[in-house]
Protein backbone atom coordinates (compact mmCIF):
# COMPACT_ATOMS: atom_id res chain seq x y z
CA UNK A 1 0.00 0.00 0.00
CA UNK A 2 2.90 2.37 0.66
CA UNK A 3 4.08 1.87 -2.91
CA UNK A 4 0.61 1.61 -4.49
CA UNK A 5 -1.84 3.68 -2.43
CA UNK A 6 -4.27 3.63 -5.37
CA UNK A 7 -5.22 0.09 -4.29
CA UNK A 8 -7.19 1.68 -1.43
CA UNK A 9 -9.72 2.92 -4.01
CA UNK A 10 -10.66 -0.73 -4.68
CA UNK A 11 -11.75 -1.29 -1.05
CA UNK A 12 -15.46 -0.77 -1.67
CA UNK A 13 -18.55 -2.98 -2.13
CA UNK A 14 -19.36 -4.67 -5.42
CA UNK A 15 -23.05 -3.90 -5.83
CA UNK A 16 -23.19 -5.96 -9.03
CA UNK A 17 -22.73 -8.99 -6.79
CA UNK A 18 -26.28 -8.47 -5.50
CA UNK A 19 -27.84 -8.81 -8.96
CA UNK A 20 -25.62 -11.72 -9.94
CA UNK A 21 -26.67 -13.65 -6.84
CA UNK A 22 -30.36 -12.89 -7.42
CA UNK A 23 -30.07 -14.14 -11.01
CA UNK A 24 -28.30 -17.30 -9.85
CA UNK A 25 -31.06 -18.03 -7.33
CA UNK A 26 -33.68 -17.49 -10.03
CA UNK A 27 -31.76 -19.76 -12.41
CA UNK A 28 -31.75 -22.57 -9.85
CA UNK A 29 -35.46 -22.07 -9.09
CA UNK A 30 -36.13 -22.41 -12.81
CA UNK A 31 -34.01 -25.57 -12.91
CA UNK A 32 -35.89 -27.03 -9.91
CA UNK A 33 -39.10 -26.61 -11.89
CA UNK A 34 -37.72 -27.98 -15.16
CA UNK A 35 -36.28 -31.20 -13.67
CA UNK A 36 -39.39 -32.21 -11.72
CA UNK A 37 -40.76 -34.42 -14.51
CA UNK A 38 -37.52 -35.65 -16.09
CA UNK A 39 -36.28 -39.25 -16.00
CA UNK A 40 -33.88 -39.86 -13.14
CA UNK A 41 -30.91 -40.25 -15.47
CA UNK A 42 -31.48 -36.74 -16.78
CA UNK A 43 -31.95 -35.35 -13.28
CA UNK A 44 -28.52 -36.74 -12.37
CA UNK A 45 -27.04 -35.49 -15.66
CA UNK A 46 -28.26 -31.92 -15.21
CA UNK A 47 -27.36 -31.94 -11.50
CA UNK A 48 -23.72 -32.52 -12.46
CA UNK A 49 -23.51 -30.55 -15.71
CA UNK A 50 -25.45 -27.45 -14.64
CA UNK A 51 -26.55 -27.60 -11.02
CA UNK A 52 -23.08 -28.38 -9.68
CA UNK A 53 -21.57 -25.35 -11.42
CA UNK A 54 -24.24 -22.98 -10.10
CA UNK A 55 -24.03 -24.48 -6.60
CA UNK A 56 -20.25 -24.22 -6.36
CA UNK A 57 -20.33 -20.74 -7.82
CA UNK A 58 -22.93 -19.80 -5.21
CA UNK A 59 -20.68 -21.01 -2.38
CA UNK A 60 -18.07 -18.59 -3.67
CA UNK A 61 -20.67 -15.83 -3.86
CA UNK A 62 -21.34 -16.59 -0.18
CA UNK A 63 -17.58 -16.34 0.35
CA UNK A 64 -17.71 -12.85 -1.15
CA UNK A 65 -20.71 -11.95 1.01
CA UNK A 66 -18.88 -13.19 4.12
CA UNK A 67 -16.35 -10.41 3.46
CA UNK A 68 -19.23 -7.90 3.30
CA UNK A 69 -18.60 -7.36 -0.42
CA UNK A 70 -22.30 -7.05 -1.32
CA UNK A 71 -23.34 -4.13 0.90
CA UNK A 72 -20.11 -3.02 2.55
CA UNK A 73 -18.82 -3.15 6.12
CA UNK A 74 -21.19 -0.40 7.26
CA UNK A 75 -24.14 -2.71 6.56
CA UNK A 76 -22.74 -5.95 7.93
CA UNK A 77 -26.15 -7.39 8.87
CA UNK A 78 -27.46 -6.79 5.37
CA UNK A 79 -24.68 -9.05 4.17
CA UNK A 80 -25.64 -11.74 6.73
CA UNK A 81 -29.30 -11.75 5.60
CA UNK A 82 -28.25 -11.74 1.96
CA UNK A 83 -25.96 -14.69 2.64
CA UNK A 84 -28.91 -16.63 4.05
CA UNK A 85 -30.84 -15.82 0.87
CA UNK A 86 -27.93 -16.92 -1.36
CA UNK A 87 -27.73 -20.15 0.65
CA UNK A 88 -31.29 -21.25 -0.24
CA UNK A 89 -30.66 -23.09 -3.57
CA UNK A 90 -27.82 -25.11 -1.99
CA UNK A 91 -30.24 -27.11 0.17
CA UNK A 92 -28.10 -27.21 3.32
CA UNK A 93 -27.61 -24.24 5.70
CA UNK A 94 -24.05 -23.05 6.03
CA UNK A 95 -23.71 -19.36 5.15
CA UNK A 96 -23.57 -17.98 8.70
CA UNK A 97 -21.30 -20.73 10.02
CA UNK A 98 -18.99 -20.36 7.04
CA UNK A 99 -18.56 -16.66 7.77
CA UNK A 100 -17.54 -17.33 11.37
CA UNK A 101 -14.96 -19.96 10.48
CA UNK A 102 -13.68 -18.19 7.38
CA UNK A 103 -12.73 -15.08 9.34
CA UNK A 104 -10.60 -17.35 11.55
CA UNK A 105 -8.95 -18.72 8.40
CA UNK A 106 -7.87 -15.22 7.41
CA UNK A 107 -6.76 -14.10 10.87
CA UNK A 108 -4.96 -17.33 11.79
CA UNK A 109 -4.01 -19.01 8.51
CA UNK A 110 -2.79 -22.50 9.33
CA UNK A 111 -3.48 -22.03 13.04
CA UNK A 112 -3.57 -25.44 14.69
CA UNK A 113 -7.00 -26.02 16.26
CA UNK A 114 -8.39 -22.77 14.84
CA UNK A 115 -8.19 -22.86 11.02
CA UNK A 116 -10.63 -25.61 10.03
CA UNK A 117 -9.39 -25.44 6.43
CA UNK A 118 -6.52 -27.62 7.71
CA UNK A 119 -7.33 -31.36 7.34
CA UNK A 120 -7.53 -33.46 10.49
CA UNK A 121 -4.75 -35.86 11.45
CA UNK A 122 -7.03 -38.74 10.42
CA UNK A 123 -7.40 -37.31 6.91
CA UNK A 124 -3.66 -36.95 6.54
CA UNK A 125 -2.99 -40.43 7.91
CA UNK A 126 -5.67 -42.37 6.02
CA UNK A 127 -5.90 -40.61 2.65
CA UNK A 128 -2.28 -41.21 1.70
CA UNK A 129 -2.48 -43.48 -1.39
CA UNK A 130 -3.55 -42.45 -4.88
CA UNK A 131 -6.89 -44.25 -4.65
CA UNK A 132 -7.62 -42.91 -1.18
CA UNK A 133 -6.71 -39.35 -2.20
CA UNK A 134 -9.15 -39.69 -5.10
CA UNK A 135 -11.88 -40.76 -2.65
CA UNK A 136 -10.93 -37.84 -0.39
CA UNK A 137 -11.55 -35.42 -3.26
CA UNK A 138 -14.95 -37.03 -3.95
CA UNK A 139 -15.89 -36.69 -0.27
CA UNK A 140 -14.56 -33.16 0.23
CA UNK A 141 -17.98 -31.59 0.98
CA UNK A 142 -18.51 -34.05 3.83
CA UNK A 143 -15.10 -33.33 5.35
CA UNK A 144 -15.63 -29.58 5.12
CA UNK A 145 -18.97 -30.03 6.92
CA UNK A 146 -17.69 -32.36 9.66
CA UNK A 147 -14.20 -30.93 10.21
CA UNK A 148 -15.25 -27.80 12.18
CA UNK A 149 -17.09 -30.02 14.68
CA UNK A 150 -13.90 -32.02 15.23
CA UNK A 151 -11.29 -29.26 15.23
CA UNK A 152 -12.98 -26.14 16.57
CA UNK A 153 -16.65 -26.52 17.60
CA UNK A 154 -18.36 -23.22 18.41
CA UNK A 155 -21.58 -22.37 20.26
CA UNK A 156 -24.58 -22.06 17.94
CA UNK A 157 -25.70 -18.47 17.40
CA UNK A 158 -29.14 -16.98 16.77
CA UNK A 159 -28.26 -16.25 13.15
CA UNK A 160 -27.24 -19.86 12.57
CA UNK A 161 -30.64 -21.00 13.89
CA UNK A 162 -32.35 -18.54 11.54
CA UNK A 163 -30.19 -19.83 8.67
CA UNK A 164 -31.29 -23.39 9.52
CA UNK A 165 -34.99 -22.56 9.83
CA UNK A 166 -35.02 -20.53 6.61
CA UNK A 167 -33.32 -23.38 4.76
CA UNK A 168 -35.72 -26.01 6.12
CA UNK A 169 -38.71 -23.87 5.14
CA UNK A 170 -37.31 -23.42 1.63
CA UNK A 171 -36.56 -27.14 1.19
CA UNK A 172 -40.05 -28.12 2.38
CA UNK A 173 -41.59 -25.59 -0.03
CA UNK A 174 -39.59 -26.99 -2.97
CA UNK A 175 -40.61 -30.56 -2.07
CA UNK A 176 -44.26 -29.54 -1.69
CA UNK A 177 -44.33 -27.64 -4.99
CA UNK A 178 -42.22 -29.83 -7.27
CA UNK A 179 -41.41 -33.10 -5.53
CA UNK A 180 -38.45 -35.30 -4.72
CA UNK A 181 -36.61 -34.92 -8.05
CA UNK A 182 -36.19 -31.18 -7.51
CA UNK A 183 -34.88 -31.81 -3.99
CA UNK A 184 -32.48 -34.47 -5.28
CA UNK A 185 -31.26 -32.14 -8.04
CA UNK A 186 -30.61 -29.40 -5.47
CA UNK A 187 -28.71 -31.57 -2.98
CA UNK A 188 -26.88 -33.64 -5.61
CA UNK A 189 -25.72 -30.48 -7.37
CA UNK A 190 -24.22 -29.17 -4.14
CA UNK A 191 -22.47 -32.44 -3.25
CA UNK A 192 -21.20 -33.11 -6.77
CA UNK A 193 -20.13 -29.52 -7.33
CA UNK A 194 -18.00 -29.47 -4.18
CA UNK A 195 -16.51 -32.94 -4.77
CA UNK A 196 -15.07 -34.39 -7.97
CA UNK A 197 -15.51 -31.31 -10.13
CA UNK A 198 -13.10 -29.04 -12.04
CA UNK A 199 -14.01 -26.03 -9.90
CA UNK A 200 -13.13 -27.99 -6.74
CA UNK A 201 -9.50 -27.76 -7.75
CA UNK A 202 -9.43 -24.42 -5.94
CA UNK A 203 -9.74 -26.18 -2.55
CA UNK A 204 -6.34 -27.79 -3.12
CA UNK A 205 -4.76 -25.08 -5.27
CA UNK A 206 -5.12 -22.37 -2.63
CA UNK A 207 -2.91 -23.60 0.22
CA UNK A 208 -1.43 -27.06 -0.41
CA UNK A 209 2.35 -26.84 -0.62
CA UNK A 210 3.29 -28.34 -3.95
CA UNK A 211 6.46 -26.27 -3.58
CA UNK A 212 8.16 -26.09 -0.21
CA UNK A 213 8.05 -22.63 1.29
CA UNK A 214 5.00 -21.49 -0.70
CA UNK A 215 1.73 -22.00 1.18
CA UNK A 216 -0.65 -19.81 -0.86
CA UNK A 217 -1.00 -19.93 -4.64
CA UNK A 218 -3.03 -18.04 -7.21
CA UNK A 219 -4.80 -19.46 -10.26
CA UNK A 220 -5.25 -17.27 -13.33
CA UNK A 221 -7.33 -19.54 -15.57
CA UNK A 222 -10.80 -19.10 -17.11
CA UNK A 223 -12.76 -20.70 -14.24
CA UNK A 224 -12.30 -17.45 -12.34
CA UNK A 225 -15.24 -16.24 -14.42
CA UNK A 226 -17.49 -18.70 -12.53
CA UNK A 227 -15.90 -18.27 -9.11
CA UNK A 228 -15.77 -14.52 -8.44
CA UNK A 229 -12.00 -14.56 -9.01
CA UNK A 230 -11.29 -16.73 -5.97
CA UNK A 231 -8.29 -17.98 -7.96
CA UNK A 232 -6.56 -14.67 -7.23
CA UNK A 233 -5.79 -16.08 -3.84
CA UNK A 234 -2.55 -14.37 -2.87
CA UNK A 235 -4.23 -11.12 -3.79
CA UNK A 236 -7.31 -12.07 -1.75
CA UNK A 237 -5.34 -12.87 1.39
CA UNK A 238 -3.38 -9.64 1.05
CA UNK A 239 -6.58 -7.61 0.61
CA UNK A 240 -9.61 -9.58 1.90
CA UNK A 241 -11.69 -6.38 1.93
CA UNK A 242 -11.40 -5.98 -1.86
CA UNK A 243 -14.19 -7.75 -3.80
CA UNK A 244 -13.21 -10.52 -6.19
CA UNK A 245 -14.21 -8.37 -9.16
CA UNK A 246 -11.30 -6.02 -8.43
CA UNK A 247 -8.58 -8.56 -7.60
CA UNK A 248 -7.26 -8.65 -11.20
CA UNK A 249 -6.68 -4.91 -10.85
CA UNK A 250 -4.68 -5.52 -7.68
CA UNK A 251 -2.47 -7.94 -9.61
CA UNK A 252 -2.11 -5.46 -12.47
CA UNK A 253 -1.29 -2.50 -10.22
CA UNK A 254 1.20 -4.42 -8.05
CA UNK A 255 2.47 -6.83 -10.70
CA UNK A 256 5.98 -6.87 -9.27
CA UNK A 257 4.64 -8.55 -6.12
CA UNK A 258 2.59 -11.28 -7.84
CA UNK A 259 3.87 -12.09 -11.33
CA UNK A 260 6.90 -14.05 -10.13
CA UNK A 261 5.10 -16.13 -7.50
CA UNK A 262 4.30 -19.81 -8.25
CA UNK A 263 0.88 -19.95 -9.89
CA UNK A 264 -1.60 -22.29 -11.60
CA UNK A 265 -3.43 -22.15 -14.90
CA UNK A 266 -5.50 -25.35 -14.53
CA UNK A 267 -7.49 -26.56 -11.54
CA UNK A 268 -8.04 -29.90 -13.28
CA UNK A 269 -4.27 -30.41 -13.39
CA UNK A 270 -4.08 -29.50 -9.70
CA UNK A 271 -6.53 -32.31 -8.90
CA UNK A 272 -4.60 -34.74 -11.11
CA UNK A 273 -1.24 -33.82 -9.63
CA UNK A 274 -2.59 -34.07 -6.09
CA UNK A 275 -3.76 -37.65 -6.69
CA UNK A 276 -0.73 -38.81 -8.69
CA UNK A 277 2.09 -37.09 -6.78
CA UNK A 278 3.06 -39.44 -3.95
CA UNK A 279 4.78 -36.61 -2.07
CA UNK A 280 1.52 -34.64 -1.72
CA UNK A 281 -1.32 -35.54 0.66
CA UNK A 282 -3.78 -33.82 3.02
CA UNK A 283 -0.74 -33.40 5.29
CA UNK A 284 0.81 -30.98 2.75
CA UNK A 285 -0.28 -27.87 4.61
CA UNK A 286 1.52 -25.34 6.75
CA UNK A 287 0.37 -25.68 10.37
CA UNK A 288 1.25 -23.16 13.08
CA UNK A 289 1.12 -23.26 16.85
CA UNK A 290 -0.50 -19.95 17.73
CA UNK A 291 0.90 -17.81 20.52
CA UNK A 292 -0.72 -15.03 22.45
CA UNK A 293 -4.40 -14.09 22.56
CA UNK A 294 -6.66 -15.65 19.94
CA UNK A 295 -9.89 -13.77 19.09
CA UNK A 296 -12.35 -15.86 17.14
CA UNK A 297 -15.49 -14.77 15.33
Amino acid sequence: LAKHPEIKALMKPDYNLIWVVVLMVLAQLTAFYLVKDLDWKWVVFWAYVFGSCISHSMTLAIHEISHNSAFGNSKAMWNRWFGIFANLPLGLPYSISFKRYHMDHHRYLGGDGIDVDIPTNFEGWFFCTRFRKFIWIVLQPFFYAIRPLCINPKPITRLEIINLLAQLAFDVAIYYLWGVKSIFYMLAGSVLGLGLHPISGHFIAEHYMFLKGHETYSYYGPLNLLTFNVGYHNEHHDFPNIPGKSLPLVKKIAAEYYDNLPQYNSWIKVLYDFVMDDTISPYSRMKRQLKGEVKQD
